[in-house]
């Protein structure tokens, strides 16, 4: 997709495991493609699993994604992230994710993804949690979602 990215573009972050089960990486890709559908970019770590899942998911449907990568290499990136931003700062640069997003959904991921949804939660930021098919997956603070559809509308403010 060839546009600009507007000011006024919602910037969801997704955020879960840079390693998950194919039913965790359906629903990430879902969850992207709702996003797209609902005009929201797509913000991430830019890695592999769930973020290159919600990614092609954003992508394949016409949407804008953005890669905040924990090394020096924009070439770390997933191949679906439209905008690779290198941070040099590993970790830490899950703060900038949440930080950066208007909204998160979060997936079944380890402890990185917990403390990103922490910090989004302490950050004021609304945060809806989406399972996969087979696992369970809360957040204190979060708010829970049965499916990528409704976990998007619910980030959006519509449900």
């Amino acid at each position: 997709m060839n546009r600009r990215l507007s000011p006024a573009a919602r910037c969801i972050a997704v955020i879960g495991g840079s390693s998950a089960p194919p039913d965790v990486l359906r629903t990430a890709e879902a969850v992207g493609r709702e996003l797209a559908l609902a005009g929201a970019d797509v913000l991430c770590g830019g890695l592999g699993g769930v973020m290159e899942a919600a990614c092609r998911g954003a992508r394949e449907a016409g949407g804008f994604t953005i890669g905040l990568l924990p090394g020096e290499d924009r070439r770390e990136a997933n191949p679906w992230v439209a905008c690779a931003i290198p941070t040099g700062l590993g970790h830490f640069r899950n703060f900038l994710v949440v930080r950066a997003a208007d909204a998160v959904i979060a997936l079944p991921g380890a402890s990185g993804t917990l403390s990103e949804a922490a910090m989004a939660i302490t950050l004021g930021k609304r945060v809806v949690t989406v399972p996969g098919d087979s696992e369970e997956w809360s957040v204190p603070g979060a708010v829970p979602a049965g499916s990528a559809a409704e976990a998007v509308r619910r980030v959006l403010g519509d449900g």
